[in-house]
């Protein structure tokens, strides 16, 4: 059973594996634990059995955000634990006044192009090279709540 949180300094460990594990350019376990003190960060994470098996991120601007971070530990992906996760962010974003969600993600990544669409995002524009190592361009997308 699928458990939700916000996060707390216990689960930075986890995140920062995770991140490592599924992204070329990781975000620092300092970027991590500021998201625990700021006011404009919302962070979630996805427990089993008191594990973190994923997180996701956003970060809020007025009446809007931006989800920057979304992954789930590989053995536990296709289990709908990622649109789960972001389902769970965008309820708590609601909650808070948030009323469009942007997010970026990398335009051969079809498998998150695919949770997103499922929570009810859609393709708005393109961000040439954004990525690096590979670079690579961003579908942008954005919901309304």
């Amino acid at each position: 059973m699928i458990q939700f949180e916000y996060i707390k300094e216990a689960h930075i460990d986890e995140i920062v594996a995770i991140e490592e594990a599924n992204f070329s350019m990781p975000w620092s376990r300092k970027s991590f634990e500021e998201a625990l003190t700021d006011a404009l960060a919302m962070y979630v994470v996805a427990l089993i059995e008191n594990k973190v098996v994923g997180y996701a991120g956003l970060w809020k601007a007025l009446d809007e955000a931006n989800i920057t971070n979304v992954a789930v530990k590989a053995d536990f992906r296709k289990q709908g634990i990622g649109t789960a996760m972001v389902k769970h962010l965008l309820e708590g974003a609601k909650e808070e006044g948030i009323a469009k969600v942007f997010l970026e993600v990398r335009q051969s990544n079809l498998a998150a192009q695919s949770v997103y669409g499922q929570c009810g995002f859609r393709k708005i524009g393109l961000r040439k090279n954004f990525y690096e190592k590979p670079m690579e361009d961003a579908i942008v997308m954005m919901t309304d709540i």
